[in-house]
């Protein structure tokens, strides 16, 4: 979902607490000396209130006392924010080499959800955060000329957003166009100049390295996808019809599969597909690190839209590389095609596990009314090739369970952000039990593109943002637009150039540098 702007100007609560505590001291230090000094206690004190006026103003603060909360979480304030801020944001890694299948839905994660194995929490989470990755690298401003890249190449992406201790390194970028009409999806830039008109950066790529490799007991290959920047809006205008997909019965959501199958010639970016242009890096990595002996998986993620997306991308590789271990982590996802492309999804090994908010209205969509639910009725109706249907276990979080979100009001962004999402699955245990005492992921991250939280946290709504809203003061004291470094600057030859270099690295050598230098703590 978009990243809307805000000013973010005021100070923390803890630190106004601080300050206040700190202009209290000055008082009574204060009155302390009227009396040694015989002055008039009540000219004193007014000097003293003044003086804190001032250093108040001086500093732009704005003190005013905690309110009183009902929320037993939040019973003492000070207590709480301190020991939330001293605690560490992530779990120790479990070594899982011996039960990565199970995780990955072997079993369809039967015994493993309901209360939900710390292990499969741990890695939901951790897909999550690559999925909100493409989000928060994705450039939504309309008046740069590069509206619609990443932000940041593939080589410093996880660094810079704080993934470089996941233990996986981008190996390529995916990029999208449709010749559909799909109303909102596609962000365009403002400027005649731009990187591109047709496409949007729209995932990534990515390889375990060493070290995560022998945690998780294969060599895994993930892709990310992007979902959409205004679910709200364009899930209204979904076209209803269904579209063949493969050589039997089965059938997806036109809009989706244009998504993932278009290209032109004209364009910069999509010459080849999002299909082809994923598929090729696969296969090409399932090659490689086969032909070392190594076991290889292929996990797909996506949020929103890029869950449909996830689950086209599956069923394609299940079709390509027979045999490849392949499983779906999505969130918030829409229903994608018929009864038989489920069909053949099972019948092919794909496992796909849904992480649904009990509130989000996208899940539900297409087929608010004519969806898996008519099942029952195949007697007397026959087969329905025209009915959608998901695939796959689903694990449901519900909004009402975590004390750190508001509980009132129709809030569909807040209901269907990715954050909200990694926020509920970090603390659920299982359908009938509390939220979990121990989640460790920060909250504050909620509220960084909705305004989920409760007033209680003191957590601003949507301050996630660009510094300055992505202005910058030149030498000349101008606030301008600054130029991104050259190597962040979206090029199809260097790309290319770079993929070529990276080839010609694994032929010659037994690893992979940009891959193995990176080291995974634990």
């Amino acid at each position: 979902m978009a990243m809307p702007t805000m000013i973010y100007g005021h100070i923390s609560a803890t630190q106004a607490t601080s300050n206040t505590t700190r202009f209290s001291l000055i008082l009574t230090q204060q009155h302390q000396e009227a009396v040694l000094d015989h002055h008039p206690q009540t000219k004193t004190l007014n000097k003293a209130n003044r003086l804190a006026e001032s250093l108040a103003h001086l500093l732009h603060l704005h003190i005013e006392t905690p309110p009183k909360t009902n929320n037993p979480y939040f019973s003492s304030w000070n207590m709480f924010t301190e020991e939330n801020h001293s605690t560490p944001t992530t779990s120790p890694k479990e070594i899982i080499s011996e039960k990565w299948r199970e995780i990955h839905g072997s079993n369809d994660w039967e015994g493993l959800m309901d209360p939900l194995h710390p292990w499969l929490r741990r890695e939901i989470v951790k897909y999550g955060e690559f999925a909100q990755a493409t989000y928060d690298a994705f450039d939504f401003d309309s008046f740069s000329e590069y509206c619609g890249s990443c932000r940041y190449n593939k080589n410093k992406l996880f660094d810079v957003l704080g993934l470089g201790k996941n233990g996986y390194a981008v190996s390529k970028y995916i990029y999208a166009m449709s010749h559909i009409d799909m109303p909102n999806w596609l962000e365009r830039s403002h400027l005649v100049e731009t990187w591109s008109k047709d496409s949007n950066w729209m995932g990534f790529v990515a390889v375990s390295d060493d070290e995560e490799t022998r945690r998780i007991g294969r060599r895994d290959i993930a892709v990310a996808w992007r979902g959409t920047v205004a679910p709200s809006e364009w899930y209204e205008d979904l076209q209803r019809n269904l579209e063949p997909i493969g050589d039997l019965d089965a059938k997806v959501e036109h809009g989706f599969l244009g998504i993932y199958k278009s290209k032109s010639d004209e364009t910069r970016y999509n010459k080849a597909s999002a299909s082809e242009q994923v598929m090729k890096e696969v296969t090409r990595l399932v090659e490689f690190y086969k032909s070392k002996g190594e076991e290889v998986s292929l996990t797909i993620t996506g949020h929103s839209l890029g869950g449909a997306l996830a689950l086209l991308n599956a069923y394609e590789a299940a079709k390509t590389i027979p045999g490849l271990p392949i499983s779906v982590i999505s969130f918030g996802a829409p229903r994608v095609g018929n009864h038989a492309f489920k069909d053949e999804l099972n019948q092919m090994g794909v496992k796909t596990l849904r992480v649904v908010v009990k509130q989000d209205m996208v899940p539900k969509m297409p087929g608010l009314v004519l969806n898996e639910g008519l099942k029952k009725f195949e007697d007397i109706t026959g087969t329905l090739e025209w009915v959608y249907t998901h695939v796959g276990a689903e694990l449901k979080v519900d909004v009402g369970s975590s004390p750190y979100l508001k509980k009132h009001g129709f809030n569909l962004p807040g209901f269907h952000s990715l954050e909200t999402y990694l926020h509920l699955v970090d603390g659920y245990l299982g359908k009938e039990t509390s939220f979990r005492s121990m989640a460790r992921r920060d909250f504050a991250l909620v509220n960084k593109a909705c305004d989920m939280l409760v007033e209680d946290l003191r957590i601003p709504s949507c301050w996630y943002q660009l510094e300055h809203k992505g202005l910058v003061c030149n030498n000349h004291g101008r606030w301008v637009k600054p130029r991104r470094e050259p190597e962040d600057i979206p090029s199809p030859t260097r790309e290319a150039e770079a993929q070529g270099h990276a080839l010609q690295v694994e032929m010659q050598s037994d690893y992979v540098p940009s891959i193995s230098k990176i080291k995974c703590e634990y």
